[in-house]
């Protein structure tokens, strides 16, 4: 729910006042703890963004002399199966999105948390995404910095309360450094992950998420992960993915206001879809994770070689939809193949995140209803396609606050901020009027029915 974020109980309270003794008392072991695991987080998750555009680009040059009935099932099952191995054999909590199981171990839960866990995500997630299942890197990110934070709080004897924050910290760094948007990982980590709040430990979630985003600034200058990078040879420069035309006028209150309660709807819709479409993949095939990602490689495969071309790099759909110029009926379709492709490859146990589909999806909503606005009363806020990208991630992870600047990192136009939070409190409120529980909440209830994987040190 939305007001569950922040305890207030008396107890809670004490025990943030003792953590934060604990802070102060080891600062320094926890400053360079803090310092190495942003440095991890942003390493890994642009490895992990550079593998998978690579591997893309090279998936789609392939198309160019081959038939996509050859090229896409095959190396979507090829793809799949190694992924599955990998994760089968060497390190099984990398499956899945990453993110319920950082919010297990958070729980107080006996999850693996170790370093090997965050490589075979790296790998593994690259062998998946790039061979065609369409997933994003954000779930992975938090996944692999969460993990390089538990081994550096490992390294230096942390205690466990303190090992908590530390991981939640790496968590945030990596979607600081994924998406170049350092209050997005800050909010995120805070938000979903700690839920705890205290002037130190939002000191040192914000500094850890801050410097996650500018270990990827830094890299951007070696030509890693360049296009997010915020620093140039002469300087930290402002650079943002798109720059649409904005305007806001007071009428667009209301226009974004049911537009947020629209999104809610079908995020619900999105969010059942793709828990019952996991729940089925382990009821189908249970501890069978390499052929269903074989299978499930190979029909999402078949899919996109049914479809256009244009409809194959799924990586530049989020671009088409962003840039606004692009059909209706062209929209819905990206919709429809996001929506749907998603859930086959979430049922397979894929190693990939929802935020990235989320965008999209959310993206293309706003599209759809600016146009539908158009005609039928003459009026489209030209917000509609950054706010339907930011209700739908807050509709689905109830994290408003992180949404907005996940999308206000795209743009960084000032503008934007208030049009992002009125659609997204909206969308978050009509979705919690729908169902209690986020997307990661239900995956970690269903991730209960599961056997549990213990802890190998």
């Amino acid at each position: 729910m939305i007001g569950e974020r922040v305890s207030l109980h008396p107890q809670s309270w004490r025990a943030s006042r003792n953590l934060e003794r604990l802070i102060e008392q080891r600062w320094p072991a926890v400053v360079i703890t803090l310092v190495v695991t942003s440095l991890g987080a942003a390493v890994t998750g642009l490895l992990f963004k550079t593998g998978v555009g690579w591997l893309g680009s090279w998936r789609l040059r392939l198309l160019e002399i081959a038939s996509p009935w050859l090229v896409l099932p095959l190396l979507g099952a090829i793809g799949g199966a190694l992924s599955g191995l990998l994760v089968q054999q060497l390190a099984p909590a990398a499956a899945g999105s990453g993110i319920p199981h950082v919010m297990r171990f958070l729980s107080r839960q006996r999850v693996p948390m170790q370093l090997r866990v965050a490589v075979v995500k790296l790998v593994a997630g690259i062998l998946a995404i790039g061979s065609g299942f369409p997933l994003g890197p954000e779930g992975p990110s938090v996944q692999m910095g969460s993990s390089v934070g538990w081994q550096m709080a490992r390294w230096f004897k942390a205690p466990p309360s303190l090992m908590r924050v530390i991981v939640a910290a790496g968590g945030g760094a990596g979607i600081a450094a994924v998406f170049n948007a350092p209050l997005g990982g800050f909010f995120y980590a805070i938000e979903e992950l700690l839920r705890q709040a205290g002037p130190v430990l939002l000191l040192l979630v914000f500094s850890t998420a801050f410097l996650g985003s500018f270990w990827a600034d830094l890299m951007g200058l070696a030509g890693m992960g360049s296009k997010a990078a915020g620093i140039e040879n002469g300087g930290f420069q402002l650079i943002s993915e798109y720059s649409p035309d904005l305007s806001f006028a007071p009428r667009d209150l209301i226009y974004l206001v049911v537009l947020g309660a629209a999104v809610a709807l079908l995020a619900e819709l999105y969010s059942r879809y793709v828990v019952g479409m996991q729940r089925l993949g382990v009821r189908w095939l249970p501890d069978q994770l390499v052929l269903r990602m074989m299978i499930g490689g190979l029909l999402i495969g078949l899919v996109y070689a049914a479809l256009p071309a244009d409809f194959r790099n799924t990586a530049a759909l989020q671009h088409v939809i962003a840039d606004g110029h692009v059909e209706v009926s062209k929209a819905v379709g990206i919709f429809a193949l996001l929506f749907f492709g998603t859930g086959l490859a979430a049922s397979t146990g894929a190693p990939g995140g929802l935020f990235a589909p989320m965008l999209t999806l959310g993206g293309s909503i706003g599209l759809v209803a600016a146009g539908w606005a158009e005609v039928t009363t003459g009026h489209a806020p030209s917000t509609f396609v950054f706010a339907g990208m930011a209700a739908f991630i807050a509709a689905c992870a109830r994290s408003p606050i992180t949404a907005v600047f996940l999308v206000f990192a795209l743009t960084k136009n000032l503008l934007i901020l208030k049009p992002l939070l009125v659609c997204a409190v909206a969308s978050t409120v009509m979705a919690s009027i729908l169902h209690e529980q986020s997307i990661y909440k239900r995956q970690l209830k269903l991730m209960g029915t599961l056997k549990p994987v213990l802890p190998t040190h």
